[in-house]
């Protein structure tokens, strides 16, 4: 049963999405304020957290920050009252792997979470049962182990991160535009997320210590997308 952590100030709001989580068969622990949040997640232990951006006291973004400090791996939906692009933006770069614009409905609450899940537990395809690893220059990604050194230095990445590296390094060369690995790492359809796409590589960037204006790894193609290079 995926232990769900719901973090949201308006009791009206946290009772009525946890009792719907709960109906869809989550184990739920809900929070009314950030402080009550980060107390929750080291005794509940979730699977994924559902973090309301506006908090009184400890902002959501600081929340997000703290939970990312504490585990790099853990999924964060963030949900935001309002759409609009830069607070969308920022909760992402904050280290937030999604985002839910309030109100929003169950069902789409609902595959957003399994989305998130579905990045975290998946298993990359092994050779044989042997353990791949792809190594490009100083880089090395442990496809089966799910795990990235740069360096010989293990890179903690979000599901997200890892799930678009693992994207884009599958095929050196290749150009992936935003709708593409939009669909491949996020399950999403709808053109106007590509926000998602642009915050996560530049998040992955700076934890493989990539320099923005002349990325050694993930290339922008300037209209298009995205290509991994492999030095």
């Amino acid at each position: 049963m995926p232990r769900v952590l719901l973090i949201e100030d308006d009791r009206a709001v946290r009772e009525g999405v946890a009792l719907a989580l709960r109906r869809q068969g989550h184990d739920v622990a809900a929070a009314g304020t950030g402080e009550e949040g980060l107390e929750r997640l080291r005794s509940f232990r979730p699977d994924v957290v559902v973090l309301d951006l506006m908090l009184p006291g400890m902002p959501g973004l600081d929340v997000c920050r703290a939970m990312r400090a504490l585990d790099q791996t853990l999924p964060i939906l963030m949900a935001t009252a309002r759409g609009d692009d830069v607070d969308i933006v920022v909760g992402l770069e904050a280290g937030a792997d999604d985002y839910v614009v309030k109100p929003v409905q169950a069902r789409v609450l609902e595959a957003r979470i399994r989305a998130v899940l579905r990045r975290a537990t998946a298993v990359a395809a092994t050779d044989g049962g042997i353990p791949k690893i792809d190594t490009y220059g100083e880089l090395a990604i442990d496809r089966a182990g799910h795990s990235v050194t740069w360096q010989g230095a293990p890179v903690p990445l979000a599901p997200s991160e890892l799930r678009l590296l693992l994207t884009l390094s599958a095929a050196p060369g290749q150009v992936f535009s935003r709708q593409q690995l939009l669909e491949a790492v996020w399950e999403h359809s709808y053109h106007g997320d590509a926000r998602l796409v642009d915050a996560c590589v530049r998040r992955l960037r700076a934890k493989m210590g990539e320099p923005s204006r002349e990325p050694r790894y993930i290339q922008t193609v300037r209209g298009f997308g995205y290509r991994f290079v492999s030095p």
